[in-house]
């Protein structure tokens, strides 16, 4: 069928550029350029990733002591942040305080 469609028609039908039957995009050597440097790119992530900086057995619980202070930063914010200020009965009555008439001067 997509013989005959070519060989009965003259174009590609509809929009060129989008849907089932669309005109391929020639490849520039500008694309190859751009593809040839992202899978060199993509070759070396692989081989920095392939060596390991460091050993299984340093890597076990290095980070342990820095995980559990900053385990306990959070514990502290979070019970302070909990908790108002605290308040106290001269700080509500301060406004009396204008004038003691009725202490000795």
């Amino acid at each position: 069928m997509f013989l005959t469609t070519v060989l009965l028609r003259k174009g590609i039908p509809g929009k060129q550029w989008i849907g089932k039957y669309r005109r391929p995009r020639q490849v520039t050597w500008q694309m190859q350029r751009a593809m040839i440097r992202r899978l060199e790119i993509e070759a070396e992530n692989e081989y920095w990733i392939s060596r390991p900086y460091m050993t299984k057995e340093q890597e076990h619980g290095h980070a342990a002591e820095r995980q559990r202070d900053r385990w306990e930063a959070i514990k502290a914010a979070n019970c302070v942040a909990k908790f108002p200020p605290h308040k106290y009965v001269e700080d509500h009555l301060n406004h009396l305080k204008i004038s003691k008439k009725w202490t000795a001067a």
